[in-house]
């Protein structure tokens, strides 16, 4: 325990910091955008709260057309991945949120496992099967600005969790939503309104 009250006040401010966790709506948030969305948060800090939709893929764009019309040369064996809808901010930048076994000047170290990189070499690196063991590449992200994150948790628009691997690299994305509620022991038919209110 620290005898500067100050210093007290800054470990409790950092210890709420969500950064590495899982943010997953609830089921009456009223954005069309978020709906049934497991969020998974890169930054957190006085300023806001930034973060890539783990479970949105693009219906229309694939791997492979990312590497044309970005001109970047790939091997016949490049992986035709889907790109994930990862937020409606800046959606025409891509994000690649991955394990810390690939990571170039250009990386984030995010958690001691994760790092996200959003240059073309990761690109060019995936297409050729030398890029990270695990990886999810989105299109856009969710910005909050400051303590706008706290208050929508606050009012029942996310439920907070610890992250797994096996749910952000998870490729039945259409469970990911339930079973991130079910990592918790949540029902979401069972959800109120309420839930989350003292």
């Amino acid at each position: 325990m620290s005898d500067n009250p100050d210093q007290s006040e800054k470990e409790s401010q950092d210890r709420s910091f969500l950064t590495g966790k899982l943010v997953i709506s609830m089921p009456h948030l009223e954005d069309s955008r978020y709906y049934q969305s497991v969020i998974y948060i890169c930054g957190h800090d006085e300023t806001g709260a930034m973060g890539i939709i783990i479970n949105k893929p693009l219906s229309n764009v694939k791997f492979t057309d990312l590497l044309e019309q970005l001109s970047i040369n790939f091997p016949p064996s490049a992986p035709d991945l889907p790109i994930h809808y990862g937020g409606p901010v800046e959606i025409g930048r891509g994000f690649v949120l991955h394990t810390d076994d690939y990571m170039t000047e250009t990386s984030t170290l995010i958690t001691n496992s994760l790092a996200l990189t959003a240059t073309l070499d990761i690109l060019r690196s995936i297409s050729y099967g030398t890029g990270p063991a695990k990886y999810i590449m989105a299109l856009g992200y969710v910005g909050w600005g400051a303590f706008q994150l706290e208050q929508e948790i606050q009012n029942n628009g996310w439920i907070v969790i610890d992250s797994s691997q096996d749910l952000i690299f998870a490729t039945n994305f259409d469970d990911v939503w339930k079973s991130a509620m079910a990592s918790i022991g949540v029902n979401p038919n069972s959800i109120s309104l309420d839930y989350g209110h003292a």
